[in-house]
């Protein structure tokens, strides 16, 4: 497999301008392309991580959002408990 075919292949998911620039620097000559194909492949490579990297934090805040929920809940839970025995234990005071 050649350069041009493994960025073509990777250019599917990359975003208008990056494939813009993969399909102009494939029409160029031979020489030129030869010389422009290991940074557009170090773009693409790049571009490919960055989003692995945004999903990978887009999947923490996610988590990180229902861990918050799930400690709400329990915090309440544990006020509403809290508030309940404070109640009975004034209660047996007053008796």
């Amino acid at each position: 497999m050649t350069p041009s075919e493994s960025i073509s292949e990777k250019s599917e998911k990359l975003p208008t301008e990056t494939r813009e620039l993969v399909a102009a620097i494939q029409q160029l000559p031979e020489s030129y392309r030869r010389q422009l194909e290991p940074a557009l492949q170090k773009v693409v490579e790049s571009t490919h991580r960055r989003k692995r990297i945004l999903a990978l934090v887009q999947d923490a805040l996610g988590q990180l959002r229902l861990d918050m929920k799930y400690l709400m809940f329990d915090l309440e839970a544990t006020r509403r408990e809290r508030d309940t025995l404070q109640r009975e234990l004034e209660g047996r005071g007053d008796q």
